[in-house]
């Protein structure tokens, strides 16, 4: 983990940074368009692109805030990056930026940058809580490191040509971009376990989406793939009964503790 760039400037529930050496071997040659139809933090796209293994990257998200966050990022890096330095993280001034309702895409994409630094775990779903303590007793302020963000943000402005952004439904497509020919496929949706209690539905906004019909979309198509889900019963009975390669990957979750994650490929990827 401590050879992966840390390319995206939000920290998101459920990050796939501890998949991306498995990303690298899946990518192994490179292709020409990588999608990622649950975008979120966007870390396989920013990867795929700024190390050469994609020529270019299709980044879908249907989180308004989050979604305005890439639009801002991709349209007015500048302008964004010039904002982000000359914040002032108080408690005071995070406080007034979360109840202000955003007058443009630019107001709108710092306003999700700075709640998603400085609330706990990163959480943008309605209720979340600002971060208390944080690291070192620093408060709201212990992940706000503007320089390392302006950073990833000039980066991701370097490579704004290779990178597009679409705000909408993730399932939708990924049903049109499973029959992209050359198209390789990351495909990483929040989970909500049917009839459970999942995290999916308090860390994300939008957290159910039709399991079956991503299954269905990737069987149907001729695109790659590579799909993570949570460890489940629900999930396993899907990859088999659509033929597909399941490998249960370890890894840590936001409170240190080793659990499974599930990754799901038309092939075999690990062996």
């Amino acid at each position: 983990m401590a050879a992966v760039p840390q390319r995206s400037p939000l920290r998101y529930p459920g990050g796939k940074t501890w998949l991306v050496p498995h990303i690298r071997e899946w990518l192994r040659g490179g292709c020409r368009l990588l999608a990622e139809p649950f975008a979120g933090g966007a870390i396989v796209s920013l990867t795929a692109v700024m190390d050469g293994l994609a020529e270019r990257a299709v980044m879908v998200e249907i989180d308004r805030d989050v979604a305005a966050f890439w639009r801002a990022a991709l349209d007015h890096g500048d302008e964004l990056i010039e904002r982000l330095l000359a914040f002032d993280v108080s408690r005071e001034n995070v406080e007034r930026i979360e109840r202000t309702p955003p007058a443009t895409v630019v107001d709108h994409g710092f306003r999700t940058l700075v709640l998603n630094r400085t609330r706990r775990g990163g959480v943008l779903a309605p209720g979340a809580s600002l971060t208390k303590h944080g690291e070192n007793g620093n408060g709201v302020g212990s992940r706000w490191y503007p320089d390392t963000l302006a950073t990833r943000l000039r980066e991701i402005v370097a490579h704004r040509d290779r990178l597009a952004f679409f705000e909408g439904d993730g399932v939708g497509m990924l049903e049109a971009l499973a029959q992209q020919p050359g198209a390789r496929l990351f495909v990483d949706p929040p989970y909500t376990a049917a009839g459970g209690k999942r995290a999916g539905s308090r860390l994300y906004a939008h957290s159910e989406v039709s399991h079956r019909r991503i299954f269905e979309a990737l069987a149907g198509g001729t695109a790659d793939f590579l799909l993570t889900y949570d460890h489940s019963d629900e999930v396993l009975a899907l990859a088999r009964e659509h033929d597909f390669n399941v490998a249960a990957v370890e890894m840590k979750n936001g409170h240190h503790a080793r659990i499974d994650e599930l990754v799901i490929t038309r092939g075999r990827l690990f062996n």
